[in-house]
């Protein structure tokens, strides 16, 4: 699981990606970030056919405010370069799952 805190490397990683891609923005400090962060390990070691990616918004605090993270965590899923999808709070796999299935890729 890549860790991104370069708007380069961002735009790189995420936007020109051909694959689906979750972003976690977090923080070490979040007790929700912390209880979210299995889940997210899992989905990044169970599907090969997404990439996912974490951004500290304390490190990359231009990134939170370009995608407008109010409150953390927010998991934004992007597809073609775009926001498909936004999660605010901890979620369940399978919300992750459901999300990325009605990408229909």
């Amino acid at each position: 699981m890549q860790h991104i805190t370069d708007p380069k490397v961002f735009e790189k990683e995420v936007l020109k990606s051909e694959k689906p891609v979750i972003v976690d923005f977090y923080a070490d400090w979040c007790g929700p970030c912390r209880v979210l962060a299995p889940t997210i390990e899992e989905l990044d070691k169970a599907r090969k056919d997404i990439l996912v990616v974490k951004v500290n918004v304390d490190e990359a605090q231009d990134l939170a405010m370009q995608y407008r993270v109010m409150s953390i965590p927010t998991v934004l899923l992007f597809n073609d370069g775009k926001v498909a999808k936004q999660f605010v709070g901890v979620q369940s796999k399978n919300a992750f799952e459901d999300a990325v299935a009605e990408l229909k890729i």
